[in-house]
């Protein structure tokens, strides 16, 4: 509901205040699915610190969102819809995965960085201080990373606001891009699965790895889909492991009959 409400807003609004088509063009994400982020990019923390991107990943698969703290509409959204999908996950922000946030506005200050981290850290409720880095930085390192992850923005002087897509990339802990997950509501099964993926099969149980399988991704909508047939092949799997036994005990039945004669 909340995709519809946002694209109507987008449509009903006034000439005068709609960004020009030659922006609004720019706001798109190129997928470079496998391809690896700069590790040593450097950063400021909320204090102020400097810090590389491979400090904030920590060695766990790491949730990126592109955003600018001074964002009136989307990159709300974008980070409302992130605590949603946390919430309904069986895994815990900075135990199985960290998150990393990044200001593409190079004005903005680690100050704003640490009101926003603040307000995410209690609407979730379950973090530590050190799982969710909210980080500016100058605009080389920040390009770079768009540029890595294929995400593409511009800044519209008139409205003084950034077009940009709204998207989070799942990355392996090495820095790998594993997926794109698109829009401002974030399915907790496709956070589950491209969470695993990401973690190459380091986090998740054995029930989740059976249900890995019987889904495929989508690049084209960033989302999973039903594998009809990996379920199809399991079911069979799972048929023929049944037929067996049954026929298994029913040898066995024949064979204590004939001993008991």
């Amino acid at each position: 509901m909340r995709r519809e409400v946002a694209c109507l807003l987008l449509l009903l609004a006034p000439p005068a205040l709609a960004a020009p088509s030659e922006v609004l063009q720019a706001a798109r994400i190129d997928q470079r699915l496998g391809s690896s982020v700069p590790m040593d990019l450097t950063f400021r923390d909320e204090a102020g610190r400097s810090v590389r991107l491979s400090e904030c990943m920590a060695g766990k698969a790491t949730v990126l969102s592109l955003v600018y703290y001074g964002c009136p509409n989307l990159c709300t959204e974008v980070l409302n819809g992130m605590v949603k999908g946390f919430d309904d996950l069986p895994f815990r922000l900075g135990q199985e995965f960290n998150v990393v946030s990044v200001s593409i506005d190079p004005h903005e200050t680690p100050a704003l960085a640490a009101k926003k981290r603040a307000t995410y850290l209690k609407r979730y409720g379950h973090a530590s201080e050190s799982s969710w880095h909210f980080l500016t930085g100058d605009q080389t390192p920040i390009r770079q990373l768009a540029d890595a992850v294929g995400f593409h923005y511009a800044y519209d002087p008139e409205l003084k606001q950034y077009a940009h897509p709204s998207a989070i990339v799942l990355l392996t802990p090495r820095g790998r891009i594993a997926r794109y997950l698109f829009g401002i509501d974030y399915d907790p099964t496709d956070l589950r699965l491209g969470l695993m993926e990401a973690s190459e099969n380091r986090i998740g149980s054995p029930v989740d790895r059976i249900l890995m399988r019987c889904y495929a991704f989508d690049p084209r909508t960033g989302r999973y889909s039903l594998a009809l047939l990996n379920l199809l092949r399991g079911a069979g799997v799972v048929m023929v492991l049944a037929l067996g036994l049954f026929i298994r005990g029913m040898l066995r039945s024949e064979q204590r009959r004939k001993e008991a004669r």
